[in-house]
């Protein structure tokens, strides 16, 4: 029996347990894992606050030393984890060795990140004690971090978005001492990496208190964790009702706290008129690709396209339904997500003016967590005169929605909830001839696309994942890219203090050689 890690020790394995699922054969794995005890939880909260001052002073280069460690260890496990995420999600190999290598480098660019030291943001006003009519006092800042993180594991990347991924990543690098929340479907991927976490801190000396790893019911433990008053921040990627409930929790603690959730998003495509007919089998087979990749389980999956309506529209539309009954059932990552997305195509067929093209039979899946692909359809009046419309349904399928002008398609914009990308297209010339679309549509997401589609987030400096509520309970952030950073640190003040005190980030003599805002 496996327990959770609550700093360099193991956690009570007296209660409850439960074991992974493998969503291909539809049967239990024989690994079991204790829930974490209240007591679990409270020791990991003390010992993540009593690390925290220490992790505070941590420079670029110890920080870039671990997170390059770590990034390290995990290639080292790529085999085991091969195995074992296997068997718990039902991805393929590639997809495992992909993840675990956008993992490692994601590691590794915020060690780069950290090493080179600019992120903070250091800004000097040098005092001027003759200023007339009152001196000007000496004031300099800089990003310090926020203080002990809880992250919670999003069921669809058991690496990158998991123990080690980039919300664990970005605060580590911030300084912050994190615990995390199991996801219940992959705890065996999870405890291998957790493992491998305490070995790189252990190896470079941080303080027990630095990571835990928590197993158990998300209600519970989620609830504990975020009441708790020694956590100043939550990272979380999941539904929208789990998000929203550990919002409301943060807000209503006594000192509230940010939690940054990505939640939801339809990640609608909006189709210009005039594409020639080898631009729209190029399109319609795009979006298969993008619809469909990972069972549709991925937070950019493009549930809805706007295109124009008349003879293209019914050509497109048979074309792309004709394509999607090619593809095969395949295993989503467990049967809640499989139960969510049924539930969620059962809920849209039964709106009014939506007719089904193509729905794959789920009855004929004998067992495991088996998905299949999924086109509906309707027209733009319909779509606007209802909001169950515009839910997510997180899985391959695919509402298509006719339009018959651009005033037309204004409207769908307007109507839009925050999402995490909206993408485009056309021709270059169509983006000055719907310029007011493109502004509104600046206003709904946060990364834009023009003639791509949204599946494949580029880990670097400039990504922005993240978008308006309820794609993300915080606009202003992203959970992906050097940015992240920036949700676990907060700006700190130092006036009147001699330069000998300083953090070398705001000395006169700048001997880290930062890029600084001076004044």
């Amino acid at each position: 029996m496996e327990s959770s890690i609550i700093g360099y020790s193991r956690g009570d394995l007296s209660a409850k347990t439960f074991q992974a699922f493998n969503p291909r054969t539809g049967k239990n794995l024989s690994a079991n894992y204790a829930h974490a005890s209240e007591d679990d939880v409270s020791r990991a909260c003390d010992l993540a606050k009593n690390s925290a001052l220490e992790l505070a002073q941590l420079d670029g280069k110890s920080k870039g030393i671990f997170l390059r460690t770590l990034a390290s260890g995990i290639e080292e496990i790529i085999d085991d984890l091969v195995v074992t995420m296997m068997a718990e999600t039902g991805l393929p190999e590639p997809r495992v060795r992909a993840e675990a290598g956008r993992t490692s480098g994601q590691l590794r660019m915020f060690a780069e990140l950290v090493e080179e030291g600019s992120w903070v943001d250091a800004r000097i006003d040098l005092g001027q004690a003759d200023r007339q009519p009152l001196p000007k006092p000496d004031l300099r800042s800089m990003l310090r971090p926020i203080g002990p993180v809880a992250v919670f594991c999003a069921s669809n990347f058991p690496l990158a978005f998991s123990v080690a991924g980039g919300d664990s990543a970005s605060a580590w690098a911030a300084g912050c001492p994190v615990l995390v929340k199991a996801h219940h479907a992959h705890p065996g991927t999870a405890l291998l990496i957790g493992q491998k976490v305490v070995e790189s801190l252990k190896a470079c000396n941080w303080p027990e208190g630095s990571f835990s790893l928590l197993f158990g019911d998300g209600r519970t433990i989620g609830k504990s964790l975020v009441e708790h008053p020694a956590i100043k921040a939550v990272g979380f990627t999941g539904s929208r009702t789990g998000g929203r409930a550990l919002f409301d929790l943060a807000s209503k603690r006594p000192e509230p706290i940010p939690v940054f959730a990505e939640m939801s998003s339809i990640n609608p495509i909006f189709v210009f008129s005039g594409m020639s007919t080898k631009q729209t089998e190029e399109f319609a087979s795009g979006l298969l690709g993008s619809a469909t990749l990972g069972v549709g389980q991925f937070c950019t999956n493009p549930g809805v396209v706007f295109h124009p309506g008349g003879e293209w529209g019914d050509h497109f539309a048979k074309l792309y339904s004709r394509m999607m009954q090619e593809i095969s059932a395949s295993p989503m990552l467990h049967d809640g997500i499989l139960s969510a997305y049924e539930n969620g195509l059962n809920s849209l067929s039964s709106c009014e003016g939506v007719k089904s093209l193509h729905r794959a039979s789920s009855k004929e899946i004998v067992e495991g967590s088996f998905a299949g692909t999924c086109v509906m359809q309707t027209n733009a009046r319909d779509f606007l005169a209802d909001e169950a419309m515009m839910e997510e349904v997180f899985g391959p399928s695919t509402l298509l929605v006719s339009y018959e002008s651009q005033e037309e398609m204004q409207k769908l914009a307007k109507v839009l909830e925050g999402q995490l990308t909206v993408s485009l297209f056309g021709k270059d010339i169509d983006l000055k001839k719907y310029g007011e679309l493109v502004a509104i549509l600046e206003t709904k997401a946060g990364r834009l696309l023009f003639n791509q589609f949204p599946t494949g987030v580029e880990v670097c400096p400039s990504i922005v994942h993240g978008g308006p509520y309820p794609s993300t309970s915080d606009s202003r952030s992203t959970s992906v890219g050097t940015g992240a950073i920036f949700r676990f640190s907060r700006p700190v003040c130092f006036q009147g203090f001699p330069n000998d005190w300083l953090p070398d980030e705001l000395k006169d003599e700048n001997p880290l050689a930062l890029r600084r805002s001076e004044g």
